[in-house]
């Protein structure tokens, strides 16, 4: 008899996993096909900076918020029914190769969707209406086998496979008929609403096994990963500081400080609390905590795109003055905190004043970035100061936000 981990991938119904299974973990297939997200929030980061740099703000923000939910939420759809239904068949390996085969047809089509909303035209969503539906169907097609396999859970089955198709559905005629970008954007609106809604009424209906601590790792890789963004931008603003003066000098030092400092803040502040414990204890508001994750992965690749605009301004190629240079920088971070502090807060349930202090002192910090940089002071200086912000809140946790946060969990 063949060893377990020696199995062939043969397919197997899909039935649902223990949602209390020892030591589970993301796989080596779930780790893959997350380097595909590398390309669709780097190249939406890029866009967003391009953009911003030439002043184009409002085409650059439309464009950006678009690619990062259909990213986004193709990667939570995914990662929701790889927790409770993923059996590493050949059937289930093709599907996920599949979406992987999407999300960069998805991120093709980025660069002709940003323009087109650029130059006051229809939006070009061809190609990444494509992408997206690649990704939604293959999930579509999961869902009809836990139709099949599964008749426990059959009802949230269909609920997955009628939102989703409508929805589809929609975003191709979106995608065809041409339309206005303030009728882009009803429509969408109607359409992201009602993807939305799907996993609500499915998951009431008869709740999908998934893996807390499962979804909890799934979720803070995809941090990390969006992360990168901060990286990226970091080196491309020292090459462009590096070259622009000829050599390494003391701005430079800043910048890398800067860059890779608040990359690791942000990080930090994210896994201060441990979301798979909590998550365990309150499974019924799950679905908030993952769906506040879109704006946590867009404000972090927009963290990214600020510092790539900064790479713009130290070039002397951006149509930005040095304040708003800062502001794509510090607005982003303050979504992240903002969100993250909501997310916390309404998962939890808790109303700690502590909070409002911390958050008080983190929009000090991001002002004073902000004033600094309207009195002439340098950008590298200017982004030490928003470097700061996370640590902020860093810093009140390893103080005495832990005791409050532990007496939260125990109280929940």
């Amino acid at each position: 008899m063949a060893e377990p981990g020696l199995m062939a991938h043969r397919h197997r119904p899909l039935s649902g996993r223990d949602p209390n299974e020892a030591h589970r973990a993301a796989t080596p297939l779930e780790l893959l096909y997350d380097l595909t997200f590398v390309v669709a929030f780097g190249t939406a980061a890029s866009q967003l900076a391009h953009y911003l740099a030439e002043g184009h703000v409002g085409p650059a923000i439309a464009g950006f918020c678009l690619a990062v939910f259909t990213a986004a939420w193709a990667w939570l759809n995914y990662s929701w029914f790889a927790s409770a239904y993923d059996n590493d068949d050949w059937v289930f390996r093709l599907a996920t190769l599949a979406q992987m085969v999407g999300v960069i047809i998805n991120a093709l089509g980025l660069e002709e969707m940003f323009t087109s909303i650029d130059h006051g035209e229809s939006p070009d969503l061809r190609v990444m209406v494509l992408g997206y539906v690649v990704m939604r169907l293959s999930t579509l097609f999961l869902w009809v086998l836990v139709a099949r396999h599964d008749p426990a859970r059959a009802p949230a089955a269909r609920t997955y496979i009628w939102t989703i198709g409508v929805a589809q559905a929609g975003w191709v005629a979106i995608a065809l008929l041409g339309l206005s970008v303030s009728m882009v954007l009803l429509a969408g609106g109607v359409l992201f609403a009602l993807e939305l809604l799907g996993p609500a009424l499915a998951q009431r209906r008869s709740p999908t096994p998934w893996h807390a601590r499962h979804i909890a790792e799934r979720h803070g890789l995809l941090v990390i990963i969006t992360l990168g963004e901060g990286v990226v931008g970091t080196v491309a603003a020292l090459n462009a500081l590096v070259h622009t003066e000829h050599g390494w000098t003391f701005d430079a030092a800043l910048l890398a400080v800067a860059g890779i400092g608040l990359t690791f803040g942000l990080w930090w502040m994210y896994f201060l609390v441990p979301w798979g414990e909590v998550l365990e204890q309150h499974r019924e508001r799950a679905y908030l905590w993952s769906a506040g994750h879109i704006l946590l992965f867009g404000a972090i690749a927009a963290t990214g795109a600020g510092l790539h605009v900064a790479a713009y301004f130290l070039e002397d190629v951006a149509a930005l003055s040095a304040t708003a240079t800062v502001l794509t920088v510090a607005v982003p971070v303050a979504v992240f905190v903002l969100a993250l502090y909501g997310i916390g807060s309404a998962f939890l349930g808790q109303r700690d004043p502590f909070h409002l202090l911390l958050l008080v002192g983190t929009a000090g910090v991001l002002g004073l970035a902000v004033v600094c940089a309207e009195l002439g002071v340098s950008i590298s200086w200017c982004l030490v100061v928003v470097m700061l912000a996370p640590a902020v809140s860093v810093l009140g946790y390893e103080t005495v936000g832990h005791r409050h946060l532990a007496e939260a969990i125990r109280q929940n």
